[in-house]
């Protein structure tokens, strides 16, 4: 089949366009350098054409809500409007209890799909392995990295490519279970082991968001799939 993949230069969507090449597919990747401007349409319905399926792994760096609810309800709608015959989307899980502007902009790519024409699938992850790199760059002062006391279940990005090409092979599925990793751990422990030289200050975010961060929100809460490469694991692999 013919799978397109929205943010196929980022975290996930290498890995995304790396599982679907090993399976046969063709791969067409919705990038910029490729002629296509996800938040305007441009160029979008003429590399869609015979596309069975588009993965959407596409992020954008805020946290305030109306540019995240503005980024995400584009690319979606725009998706929708160029044709696209079935939407894989990528979301996280723990995003109903934990308000911030980027997992606003989540909520609204989520309700955008289920309201649109084009068929869909969501699968809701925890937070990749990579995270904690990403952590480390949040709030820099000299050699200080200030990173949030959150629990997480962190899952490999691979693992979570793995998951969102079995959507795309399998048809409109809806919301499906949960994707998480096999092991919890404080992001800020994690963050130390891949500091790099860097001061890890532990940060309590504040109000009923850095409550729900500390106290697992953003893990799983029922039965789902369990990734099961462990953060050890992808840590020695790396």
């Amino acid at each position: 089949m013919k799978i397109a993949v929205a943010g196929g230069t980022g975290v996930v969507g290498r890995h995304v366009v790396d599982v679907a090449r090993e399976r046969g597919h063709d791969v067409v990747v919705l990038a910029r350098a490729e002629g296509v401007d996800l938040t305007s349409g441009a160029g979008l319905a003429d590399r869609l054409a015979g596309v069975d399926a588009v993965v959407d792994v596409t992020s954008v760096r805020t946290q305030k809500r109306a540019e995240a609810e503005a980024f995400f309800g584009a690319v979606t709608r725009n998706l929708q409007a160029a044709g696209a015959a079935h939407v894989v989307a990528l979301s996280i899980v723990g995003i109903d209890d934990v308000d911030t502007g980027y997992y606003a902009g989540k909520r609204l790519q989520e309700r955008v799909l289920a309201g649109g024409t084009a068929p869909w699938s969501v699968l809701r992850a925890t937070q990749f392995h990579e995270f904690a790199e990403q952590a480390l760059h949040f709030a820099r002062i000299g050699p200080f990295s200030l990173v949030p006391r959150m629990l997480s279940q962190p899952v490999a990005a691979r693992e979570v490519a793995e998951a969102l090409v079995d959507l795309a092979e399998a048809g409109p599925s809806g919301r499906v279970p949960d994707l998480a990793g096999p092991e919890r751990h404080d992001m800020v422990d994690l963050a130390r082991r891949v500091a790099a030289g860097r001061r890890v200050v532990p940060v309590r975010m504040p109000g009923a968001a850095g409550r729900a961060m500390r106290s697992g929100a953003l893990c799983p809460t029922g039965d789902g799939p369990r990734g099961r490469i462990t953060f050890d694991a992808w840590l020695a692999s790396r």
